[in-house]
């Protein structure tokens, strides 16, 4: 059977499945209506229509998406759930999002309580995931409500990424045996790519006087770039949620700046920056541009691969810590968001 009718088969297998416990006994009507949204999973018609007949693979993130396609190759369709610029943390899944779920050989999910939805939006659905940050050193959290649960953003540090690589070759082989050496090679070439871009942030940021290695963000999303950089990290909140920047937090922040004599401060592309216009008005640090964490740009913005978006951060950070100019992207990304 091509892959495609055999994808298709399965797809209809699964939307049947669950759907039988809820109307069964309702009659052939809502036969119809499954299998109809069976097709429209499997991304094409009866005729056995589709973009593609590679086995696909579906991550949570943008991040995760980038990395997965650099180990796939052309061997695999790698797709995201969240659109480039998403807030990751509480994202809200979309009926669409459940058929193209439904339709995928192979889910990508990072872990580490990153995506409080991921337990829900799995439930039910016959599809292999696998958790990327296996085998990560985690760093906890060292404060607030969230204070001893894991830090989730473990992709802040391509040293960790290269572990994420290996759990998506391992991932990969066994959904398609055929080219595992392809993905096994992918993967070295990719890892070395990695370090490439980790030795390039150190020895950037290796340059700045201590009284200035403080890394002042929105949120605390940088414990391990932070570490990986030798710099001290500060935030204003733990971890993005739907109540954030209480005036305690701020004050604690604005604190901790002016004690400091910090020269510049950060907010991330998926927040309001706003709270941190608070402490760059109490302070005089100025406001050193936007960092991007939980989501890559569009394909004409700064970041648009996983590679871009650290070398971008570090030199933001560099720059602007050091007193630097920033020039026209960190100028750009500097104004408060809506």
């Amino acid at each position: 059977m091509p892959n495609f009718l055999f994808r298709c088969a399965k797809v209809a297998a699964r939307t049947l499945a669950r759907g039988s416990a809820a109307f069964r006994g309702a009659g052939a009507a809502v036969v119809v209506v499954l299998l109809s949204l069976s097709l429209t999973a499997c991304g094409g018609d009866a005729s056995g229509n589709s973009d593609s007949d590679k086995p696909v693979v579906l991550t949570t993130f943008t991040v995760l998406a980038d990395v997965a396609r650099n180990v796939a190759g052309d061997k695999l369709t790698v797709e995201s759930i969240t659109k480039a610029g998403a807030e990751i943390h509480g994202y809200e899944p979309t009926p669409g999002d459940i058929r193209k779920a439904a339709k995928a050989d192979l889910i990508l999910d990072n872990g580490l309580n990153l995506e409080a939805w991921f337990g829900q939006f799995v439930e039910g659905l016959d599809v292999p995931h696998a958790v990327v940050s296996d085998g990560v050193e985690v760093m906890p959290i060292s404060e607030d409500s969230y204070q001893g649960k894991p830090n989730p953003h473990a992709w802040m540090s391509p040293v960790n990424v290269q572990i994420y690589v290996d759990n998506m070759v391992k991932a990969f082989s066994e959904l398609d045996p055929e080219n595992a050496a392809a993905f096994k090679a992918n993967g070295d070439a990719y890892k070395a790519e990695l370090q490439g871009v980790q030795d390039e942030m150190k020895a950037s940021l290796a340059g700045l006087p201590e009284n200035q290695r403080a890394l002042v963000t929105c949120e605390g999303a940088f414990s391990y770039l932070a570490r990986d950089a030798g710099l001290k990290e500060v935030y204003i909140w733990a971890v993005n949620a739907e109540q954030q920047a209480t005036p305690q937090q701020i004050t604690r922040a604005i604190e901790y700046v002016k004690a400091n004599q910090v020269p510049a401060v950060f907010c991330e592309s998926t927040v309001s920056d706003a709270p941190m216009q608070q402490v760059v008005g109490a302070t005089g640090a100025k406001f050193g541009g936007t960092l991007y964490v939980d989501s890559l740009s569009e394909a004409d913005g700064p970041v648009p691969t996983y590679l871009d978006l650290i070398r971008h951060d570090a030199d933001l950070i560099t720059k602007a810590l050091a007193g630097t100019p920033a020039g026209a992207s960190a100028n750009a990304s500097a104004g408060s968001k809506p």
